[in-house]
Protein backbone atom coordinates (compact mmCIF):
# COMPACT_ATOMS: atom_id res chain seq x y z
CA UNK A 1 0.00 0.00 0.00
CA UNK A 2 1.80 3.36 -0.99
CA UNK A 3 -0.32 7.05 -0.51
CA UNK A 4 1.19 9.94 0.18
CA UNK A 5 0.04 13.08 2.32
CA UNK A 6 -2.15 16.32 0.38
CA UNK A 7 -0.24 19.11 -0.65
CA UNK A 8 -1.21 21.14 2.99
CA UNK A 9 -0.93 24.58 4.62
CA UNK A 10 -1.63 24.41 8.34
CA UNK A 11 -2.41 27.51 10.02
CA UNK A 12 -1.99 27.94 13.85
CA UNK A 13 -2.31 32.09 15.43
CA UNK A 14 1.31 32.65 15.19
CA UNK A 15 2.80 30.62 12.03
CA UNK A 16 1.89 29.23 8.86
CA UNK A 17 3.66 25.90 8.04
CA UNK A 18 3.28 25.69 4.29
CA UNK A 19 5.81 23.76 1.40
CA UNK A 20 9.04 25.51 0.76
CA UNK A 21 9.36 27.96 -1.59
CA UNK A 22 12.64 29.62 -3.56
CA UNK A 23 12.57 32.65 -1.83
CA UNK A 24 13.34 30.34 1.54
CA UNK A 25 16.64 29.67 0.16
CA UNK A 26 18.97 32.24 1.66
CA UNK A 27 17.20 31.47 5.03
CA UNK A 28 17.08 27.66 5.25
CA UNK A 29 20.90 28.10 4.39
CA UNK A 30 21.46 30.32 7.49
CA UNK A 31 19.48 27.97 9.53
CA UNK A 32 20.92 24.85 8.60
CA UNK A 33 24.56 26.54 8.89
CA UNK A 34 23.64 26.80 13.30
CA UNK A 35 25.85 25.29 15.36
CA UNK A 36 22.74 23.53 17.51
CA UNK A 37 21.64 22.03 13.73
CA UNK A 38 25.20 20.99 13.01
CA UNK A 39 25.65 18.63 16.42
CA UNK A 40 22.42 16.97 16.42
CA UNK A 41 21.08 16.69 12.43
CA UNK A 42 22.81 14.80 9.73
CA UNK A 43 22.53 17.69 7.55
CA UNK A 44 25.87 18.51 5.26
CA UNK A 45 28.51 20.95 6.91
CA UNK A 46 28.92 23.69 5.70
CA UNK A 47 25.79 23.55 4.43
CA UNK A 48 25.79 25.64 1.01
CA UNK A 49 23.31 27.30 -1.03
CA UNK A 50 23.01 24.69 -3.98
CA UNK A 51 22.58 21.92 -0.56
CA UNK A 52 19.43 24.65 -0.01
CA UNK A 53 18.24 24.59 -3.39
CA UNK A 54 18.54 20.49 -4.01
CA UNK A 55 16.57 20.18 -0.77
CA UNK A 56 13.66 23.43 -1.67
CA UNK A 57 13.25 21.88 -5.76
CA UNK A 58 13.87 18.58 -5.66
CA UNK A 59 14.34 16.39 -2.28
CA UNK A 60 11.24 17.96 0.06
CA UNK A 61 8.75 18.00 -2.69
CA UNK A 62 9.78 14.60 -3.85
CA UNK A 63 9.53 13.21 -0.05
CA UNK A 64 5.61 14.00 0.13
CA UNK A 65 4.72 12.92 -3.64
CA UNK A 66 6.92 9.32 -3.01
CA UNK A 67 5.19 8.61 0.01
CA UNK A 68 7.47 9.37 2.84
CA UNK A 69 6.18 11.31 4.83
CA UNK A 70 6.40 15.80 4.24
CA UNK A 71 8.46 18.57 4.46
CA UNK A 72 6.66 22.01 5.89
CA UNK A 73 8.48 25.24 6.46
CA UNK A 74 7.46 27.20 9.67
CA UNK A 75 7.09 30.69 8.47
CA UNK A 76 5.75 33.27 10.83
CA UNK A 77 2.28 34.59 10.00
CA UNK A 78 2.81 38.10 10.42
CA UNK A 79 6.74 38.39 9.05
CA UNK A 80 6.25 35.64 6.32
CA UNK A 81 10.35 34.82 7.59
CA UNK A 82 11.32 31.21 7.79
CA UNK A 83 12.18 30.29 11.72
CA UNK A 84 12.02 26.29 11.32
CA UNK A 85 10.96 23.70 9.64
CA UNK A 86 8.73 20.17 10.54
CA UNK A 87 9.65 17.03 8.65
CA UNK A 88 7.19 13.84 8.66
CA UNK A 89 9.50 10.75 7.67
CA UNK A 90 9.55 6.87 7.71
CA UNK A 91 5.83 6.74 6.85
CA UNK A 92 4.23 3.44 7.49
CA UNK A 93 0.92 3.52 5.63
CA UNK A 94 0.21 0.13 6.55
CA UNK A 95 0.20 0.90 10.54
CA UNK A 96 -0.88 4.51 10.28
CA UNK A 97 2.52 5.81 11.72
CA UNK A 98 4.83 8.38 10.84
CA UNK A 99 8.48 9.86 12.44
CA UNK A 100 8.79 13.52 13.15
CA UNK A 101 11.66 15.66 13.06
CA UNK A 102 12.13 19.55 13.36
CA UNK A 103 14.41 22.42 13.49
CA UNK A 104 14.07 25.93 15.06
CA UNK A 105 15.93 28.74 13.62
CA UNK A 106 18.51 30.41 15.82
CA UNK A 107 16.88 33.96 15.63
CA UNK A 108 13.47 32.37 16.18
CA UNK A 109 14.16 30.23 19.21
CA UNK A 110 12.79 31.15 22.81
CA UNK A 111 9.12 31.48 21.60
CA UNK A 112 7.97 28.27 22.15
CA UNK A 113 7.28 27.89 18.23
CA UNK A 114 8.83 24.15 17.80
CA UNK A 115 6.29 23.14 20.38
CA UNK A 116 3.44 24.53 18.40
CA UNK A 117 4.25 23.95 14.90
CA UNK A 118 4.69 20.39 15.94
CA UNK A 119 1.64 20.13 17.73
CA UNK A 120 -0.52 21.57 14.78
CA UNK A 121 1.14 18.65 12.79
CA UNK A 122 0.20 15.95 14.96
CA UNK A 123 -3.80 17.36 15.08
CA UNK A 124 -3.18 17.26 11.35
CA UNK A 125 -1.79 14.12 11.06
CA UNK A 126 -4.08 12.38 13.31
CA UNK A 127 -7.34 13.93 12.60
CA UNK A 128 -7.39 15.10 9.38
CA UNK A 129 -5.22 11.68 8.28
CA UNK A 130 -6.61 9.73 10.78
CA UNK A 131 -2.85 8.33 11.87
CA UNK A 132 -2.62 6.31 15.04
CA UNK A 133 1.20 6.90 15.78
CA UNK A 134 3.32 9.75 15.89
CA UNK A 135 7.34 8.63 16.59
CA UNK A 136 9.95 11.11 17.45
CA UNK A 137 13.69 10.30 18.37
CA UNK A 138 16.22 12.86 20.18
CA UNK A 139 19.75 12.03 20.52
CA UNK A 140 20.72 11.53 24.93
CA UNK A 141 21.90 14.80 25.38
CA UNK A 142 20.05 16.90 23.18
CA UNK A 143 17.74 18.57 26.03
CA UNK A 144 16.21 20.97 23.94
CA UNK A 145 14.24 18.83 21.64
CA UNK A 146 13.22 16.60 24.67
CA UNK A 147 11.89 19.37 25.98
CA UNK A 148 9.72 20.19 23.32
CA UNK A 149 8.63 16.18 22.55
CA UNK A 150 7.13 16.40 26.50
CA UNK A 151 5.65 19.67 26.27
CA UNK A 152 3.94 18.18 23.30
CA UNK A 153 2.73 15.29 25.76
CA UNK A 154 4.84 12.48 23.81
CA UNK A 155 5.76 9.36 26.52
CA UNK A 156 9.50 8.22 26.57
CA UNK A 157 9.38 4.43 24.89
CA UNK A 158 12.90 3.80 25.67
CA UNK A 159 16.59 4.04 24.60
CA UNK A 160 17.85 2.50 21.44
CA UNK A 161 21.66 2.22 22.54
CA UNK A 162 24.48 3.75 20.50
CA UNK A 163 22.08 4.37 17.34
CA UNK A 164 23.22 7.91 15.95
CA UNK A 165 25.89 9.37 14.91
CA UNK A 166 26.03 13.28 16.47
CA UNK A 167 28.64 16.07 15.64
CA UNK A 168 30.89 17.92 18.36
CA UNK A 169 33.25 21.19 17.07
CA UNK A 170 36.96 20.48 18.46
CA UNK A 171 38.85 22.78 19.85
CA UNK A 172 40.80 23.67 16.72
CA UNK A 173 37.07 24.65 15.29
CA UNK A 174 36.27 21.79 13.40
CA UNK A 175 33.52 18.78 13.84
CA UNK A 176 34.12 15.35 15.13
CA UNK A 177 31.60 12.96 14.94
CA UNK A 178 30.83 11.09 18.00
CA UNK A 179 28.32 8.41 18.97
CA UNK A 180 25.56 8.70 20.99
CA UNK A 181 21.99 7.01 22.50
CA UNK A 182 18.45 7.87 20.87
CA UNK A 183 15.52 7.98 23.23
CA UNK A 184 12.35 7.35 21.79
CA UNK A 185 9.12 8.97 22.05
CA UNK A 186 5.64 8.65 20.76
CA UNK A 187 2.21 10.39 20.56
CA UNK A 188 -1.27 8.84 19.79
CA UNK A 189 -4.72 10.17 19.43
CA UNK A 190 -5.40 9.74 22.60
CA UNK A 191 -2.49 11.40 24.49
CA UNK A 192 -3.70 14.47 22.53
CA UNK A 193 -6.35 15.56 25.64
CA UNK A 194 -7.62 19.16 26.35
CA UNK A 195 -5.38 18.94 29.85
CA UNK A 196 -2.03 18.44 27.63
CA UNK A 197 -3.38 21.01 25.16
CA UNK A 198 -3.61 23.18 28.37
CA UNK A 199 0.01 22.60 29.39
CA UNK A 200 1.17 24.00 26.13
CA UNK A 201 -0.76 26.99 26.17
CA UNK A 202 -4.05 26.23 23.96
CA UNK A 203 -7.54 25.49 24.53
CA UNK A 204 -8.97 22.97 22.05
CA UNK A 205 -8.26 21.57 18.88
CA UNK A 206 -10.39 23.93 17.43
CA UNK A 207 -7.13 26.59 18.42
CA UNK A 208 -5.80 25.52 15.25
CA UNK A 209 -7.37 26.19 11.50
Amino acid sequence: MTTAFPDVSISTERLVLRPYEDADIAAHTEMMNDEMVTAWTSVPHPYTTADSEEWVRRIAPAIRTEGHGIVLAVTEFLTQRLVGVVHLQNTNWRTLSTEVSYVTAPWARGEGYATESVLAVAQWLFRNQRFERMELRTAADNTASQQVAQKIGCISEGVLRNAWIARTQTQDGTWADIRTDLIVWSLLPEDMEADRMAEAGYTSFTDWN
